[in-house]
């Protein structure tokens, strides 16, 4: 039984942006700290003129979804008008960025306005992030969990499980291209994926891509970030390939994907790469670039311009998949 907790929708008072940490000689409580104050900020009133308002077409509310061994809260946003859908509305599942820091409330301005403009479910899963002990595949197992149960609980959610989509951003958009690796094996039929700078590969050759090296300082310090997400999300020992879509065998028979690339952004080429091996096995991908956007643009709408573009594109692309 899904346990309800309503939730406050507008923004946490105000919080002061702690000031980023030396990746490379963090304790694990000292992530934890630094994490705890940096997700504080992005859910605070004063990020709100960075992340931009959630669309008022839409109710946003919190709920907790109870999965084997734990409970997992998750962002509800539903079209505060559905018309006819109201009782069978598409689905998207949407899993925010952020390997090691982020929260499902720095992404409502786009969750919010696909829900309302779609109009559509839209689930936003407030995964595990990586920790020492919490590697990528607890937070792909999230990411999966979630879609499972909320399809299987269709009518409860009061969603039409044929058409369903993923939309992930950064690492989330990882966690989603995973999701949709494991819907094609269980035979989930999903209509259409979004990734949105992605990462895609975190094995060995993850910081090998050109793009990487071009971006590794500016605009912003990716390199020690990449590094440090790479470290917590395998475990010594554990498979890399296995939580790096870039090198599954089989890439073929997926849902349609676009491929949102911001050229100013060191994981540029794993979207690049991704979209290519995409289209090699024969699945549908538009990889679609954005001249001079840095890697979170589309979470920054109050500073990036092209943010607004971006979701736009993604809104035009949801809503035939999802008709």
């Amino acid at each position: 039984m899904d346990e309800t907790r309503n939730a406050a929708t507008g923004a946490t008072p105000f919080a002061t942006r702690p000031p980023e940490p030396d990746h490379s000689v963090l304790t694990a409580e000292e992530l934890r700290r630094y994490r705890d104050a940096e997700n504080r900020f992005r859910a605070s009133a004063e990020a709100r003129t960075i992340l931009g308002e959630p669309d008022s077409g839409a109710t946003v509310a919190w709920q907790r979804i109870a999965l084997p061994g734990r409970d997992l809260p998750v962002r509800v946003h539903r079209p505060v008008s559905a018309g006819g859908d109201r009782n069978g509305l598409p689905l998207v599942v949407h899993v925010h960025g952020g390997g090691f820091v982020g929260t499902a409330v720095q992404c409502d301005w786009t969750t919010s306005h696909l829900a309302a403009r779609l109009p559509a479910l839209v689930v936003s899963v407030e995964h595990r992030l990586l920790a020492p002990d919490s590697p990528l595949a607890d937070a792909a197992d999230d990411g999966w969990e979630v879609l499972r149960h909320v399809v299987d609980h269709a009518e409860r959610w009061g969603v039409d499980p044929g058409r369903v989509a993923l939309f992930g951003e950064s690492c989330g958009a990882l966690i989603s291209a995973l999701t949709a690796l494991r819907a094609r094996e269980a035979g989930l039929e999903l209509r259409a994926q979004v990734l949105v700078n992605p990462a895609v590969d975190v094995t060995e050759t993850m910081l090998d891509h050109p793009s990487v090296a071009e971006y590794a300082h500016q605009p912003a310090p990716a390199l020690p970030l990449l590094r440090f997400v790479r470290q917590l999300a395998v475990p010594p020992g554990a498979d890399a390939r296995a939580v790096s879509p870039l090198y599954a065998d089989d890439l073929g028979g997926l849902a349609p994907a676009l491929v949102v690339v911001p050229t100013r952004d060191a994981l540029a080429d794993h979207g690049r790469r991704y979209a290519e091996r995409l289209r090699a096995a024969g699945t549908f991908a538009r990889l679609s670039e954005y001249p001079g956007a840095p890697h979170a643009f589309l979470t920054l709408p109050g500073l990036e311009p092209q943010a607004g573009a971006a979701r736009a594109e993604i809104l035009a692309f949801l809503r035939p998949a999802l008709a």
